[in-house]
């Protein structure tokens, strides 16, 4: 049987794409209409908002590690978050969850090698660009970043907090995010990380001057390649002590 996937959503629309694509994407690995189990729980995002409008990371922690332990009553296996922002805080707490998590960063990463990507451009909120979370994650891997200017952060912000977190997905903010996009391509970098869970939602790589990195999908397939892996005898043996 695949492991039971659980997934910490913070943000409705990113973590709704996530579990879409859990469910979709699960008939390539188990068969037709056939995916892993799924528990999804969040808290209201203004619940974390509070706390990572003002750096109180250990809270964001907390009420991650609180989701944890629900989604492990619930019998979940293993656990993603389809919200890089938050991604701050689960390095904080992967020691101390009761489940394994995957990273969001270390899978784009992963990814970013595979494609041979070497030099990416970093989009997403403005603590997730001016943050450590792909930093410390793509330095392991010797891949150079750059993040937007302060004034085209501060507009990306406002855009995802304004209109994508409560679905809206405007002619206006695709063509600005392009323009970001085509700037970078001019300085140099050969990708660019959709490191919003819900920059996807608004474009892909169809219409970008970059080829791009989908977060919210790289993990959940990331998720789906992990459900279905088989563990060595002696690990389930542990498992089951």
């Amino acid at each position: 049987m695949p492991k039971h996937i659980g997934i910490v959503a913070v943000s409705a629309e990113g973590a709704a794409l996530c579990y879409r694509t859990v469910c979709v994407e699960g008939a390539s690995l188990l068969g037709r209409h056939a995916h892993p189990e799924v528990t999804l729980h969040t808290y209201p995002l203004s619940d974390y908002m509070r706390h990572i409008e003002a750096g109180r990371w250990d809270e964001v922690a907390s009420m991650l590690l609180d989701s944890a332990e629900k989604l492990r009553l619930a019998g979940a296996d293993l656990l993603i978050c389809p919200d890089n922002t938050a991604h701050e805080a689960i390095d904080l707490i992967r020691d101390q969850s009761p489940l394994t998590w995957l990273h969001i960063a270390e899978e784009v990463a992963a990814a970013a090698t595979e494609r041979n990507f070497g030099h990416l451009l970093i989009l997403g909120t403005k603590y997730l660009m001016e943050g450590p979370v792909y930093p410390t994650k793509l330095r392991s891997r010797a891949i150079e970043w750059e993040m937007p200017p302060p004034d085209e952060r501060q507009r990306i912000n406002a855009l995802i907090f304004d209109e994508l977190v409560y679905g809206r997905y405007e002619e206006s903010t695709r063509s600005y995010f392009n323009q970001v996009i085509a700037r970078s391509k001019r300085r140099g970098t050969d990708a660019a990380v959709l490191g919003c869970t819900e920059i996807p939602l608004l474009m892909g790589d169809t219409a970008s001057p970059l080829p791009t990195l989908d977060s919210t999908r790289i993990l959940a397939r990331a998720a789906l390649r992990e459900a279905v892996r088989e563990e060595a005898p002696n690990a389930r043996l542990e498992r089951t002590r």
